[in-house]
């Protein structure tokens, strides 16, 4: 979807430079014409030689090329490009663009733009959390601009959480859906859920599982992809929606998570039950810590809601429910006998004897089970390939 499509990306002073160069070269892998604009600082951090090679263009540092003396128009290149996508955008140059602050070729051509403008964050966990930042980042977000959401991980700082620039390649694949025309589930409304749910012992100490929702969340991203208005329920997770068509309601135990999906059954057409829902929850929550005052403690259990069962007894002939299976033994048995308890059209099943699949994992393998009993079989891969054989899937049986 890239191929031809000039693509202006712009470079900010962080130490996410470095993946500048990757997202470039991936750029122009894909076909894609790239024009590069360094902000001074940015150079600090990874050289004009190494993105001009990349890139196959000269970069443009600053209005006046000494070198050449020519001047660098910020109009021209604002009109020349398709996309334009700020990767990394400090804090700084975050700033810059919210409140119209024009003081390098970099923020002059974001405000003489005419095309979809990305910006891919980058930057330490406190600023990226700062409530400035926050505020700015609406305000681009109001202003119709695209955030790729800054991903989860180790800092520069030393520090781990959210402020890591986008990996390159989820980059691309952000650019290359937005341009992609194909969407055969436009008009059909998804729900899907995602992630462990978190059942409260006390106000500190909870029943859960390892789900991350890796799964869950590419799904959403493929079902959006394909052109659904996708309504996410999440439970706790570390991973972030990039389409922002996505409609994400965050949750934390089973039955804030079936009022949720109840809430929107009615006017949906694929129904996606990923999550790890707790079979279990304590009977009751201590409003209170629970102090430690012996060896023992003991811990009445009640079921959860089943959200799969319920809302299969209301299913209607024009929904289509999937369902997963992850087991440990007997898996084709319990996955089909699934398939007839929770009245799932389909269901996705992985054990967690396969090496690579299950829970934390960024692959997984998969079958697929219909309710009729055909059965598809999957090689291990990324999450993202499995998401995308899933709403294949999910079209065909559409289709059918």
């Amino acid at each position: 979807m890239l191929r031809g499509r000039k693509i202006l990306v712009g470079v900010t002073g962080s130490i996410a430079a470095y993946k500048s160069a990757i997202l470039i070269r991936a750029l122009i892998r894909e076909g894609a014409i790239v024009k590069v604009i360094m902000t001074p600082s940015a150079t600090d951090f990874i050289s004009t030689l190494t993105l001009s090679t990349l890139s196959k263009n000269p970069v443009n540092l600053d209005f006046f090329n000494s070198k050449t003396g020519q001047w660098t128009s910020h109009v021209e290149l604002g009109l020349w490009a398709d996309l334009y996508i700020i990767a990394p955008a400090t804090a700084n140059s975050i700033t810059k663009f919210a409140n119209g602050i024009c003081e390098d070729l970099l923020s002059a051509v974001y405000l003489s733009a005419k095309c979809p403008v990305f910006i891919a964050p980058a930057m330490d966990l406190d600023m990226y959390r700062h409530q400035v930042t926050i505020k700015n980042i609406n305000i681009l977000k109001g202003f119709g601009n695209h955030i790729i959401d800054a991903d989860h991980g180790e800092l520069a700082s030393g520090l781990v959480g959210e402020g890591r620039m986008a990996e390159p390649e989820s980059i691309v694949d952000i650019l290359s859906n937005f341009l992609k025309p194909v969407r055969p589930l436009k008009g059909k409304n998804a729900l899907i859920t995602a992630g462990p749910t978190y059942e409260a012992i006390d106000p500190v100490r909870f029943i859960g599982n390892h789900s991350t929702g890796k799964m869950g969340y590419a799904i959403a991203e493929e079902l959006a992809r394909k052109g659904a208005r996708v309504t996410l329920v999440s439970g706790p997770s570390k991973e972030n929606i990039y389409n922002q068509d996505i409609e994400v309601k965050n949750v934390k135990s089973a039955d804030e998570m079936f009022e949720a999906c109840k809430a929107v059954f009615d006017h949906t057409d694929i129904i996606v039950l990923a999550a790890a829902v707790a079979d279990y929850k304590p009977k009751t929550k201590a409003f209170e810590k629970i102090k430690k005052a012996s060896d023992s403690m003991n811990l009445e259990l009640v079921k959860t809601v089943d959200i799969a069962a319920t809302l299969g007894k209301v299913k209607k002939k024009n929904q289509l429910a999937i369902g997963f299976a992850l087991e440990t033994e007997n898996e084709e048995a319990n996955a089909k006998k699934k398939i007839k308890t929770k009245n799932f059209d389909l269901i996705v099943l992985n054990s967690l004897k396969d090496k690579g699949a299950g829970f934390g994992y960024d692959t997984n393998k998969i079958s697929i089970i219909d309710s009729l009993g055909g059965k598809k079989d999957f090689s291990l891969k990324s999450k993202k390939e499995v998401a995308a054989d899933i709403v294949n899937e999910i079209i065909g049986k559409l289709n059918a």
